[in-house]
């Protein structure tokens, strides 16, 4: 089942530990109201969006250079018939050295297919890693307006 969790990556010139500072900086890269601590294990912040997304995650795992861990600990999107299908999933960064560069392997474990939200959510994550981060990353710029908003 964890394989058809949805999974993107990119690669930086920085460094590993530049990357999981950018991760752990979340109001840095996502839109929306953020409340709490991100940036050490057991931490726990909430995310909301508008009236469409809200959820709590846990800092579960955190290896310097190496591993971010979330757990979704509660969820209610309401734009889906099961406002609650994010809750007890996984996202998960990991970071690796690949030659010169930084790889950013990004999964959410458990965001599948035969979700309602996935085409939805999987698009918001591409826009969010693949954007936001990367850009926070590179030339420091972070989140601009999803285009969704």
């Amino acid at each position: 089942m964890t394989s058809q969790s949805f999974t993107t990556s990119f690669s930086v010139d920085q460094t590993p530990e530049e990357v999981v500072k950018a991760i752990a900086n979340v109001r840095g890269w996502w839109t929306g109201d953020i409340e709490g601590s991100t940036d050490k294990v057991g931490d726990e912040f909430t995310y909301r969006y508008q009236d469409l997304h809200y959820s709590t995650q846990r800092i579960t795992e955190l290896i310097p250079g190496r591993k971010v861990v979330w757990r979704v600990l509660d969820a209610h999107l309401t734009f889906v018939g099961d406002p609650s299908e994010w809750a007890g999933t996984e996202i998960t960064f990991e970071i690796a050295e690949k030659g010169k560069q930084t790889e950013v392997r990004f999964a959410h474990m458990g965001l599948i297919p035969e979700f309602e939200c996935f085409d939805q959510c999987s698009n918001a994550w591409g826009f969010f890693v693949n954007g936001s981060l990367r850009r926070l990353i590179t030339p420091g710029e972070g989140p601009t307006a999803p285009p969704w908003a």
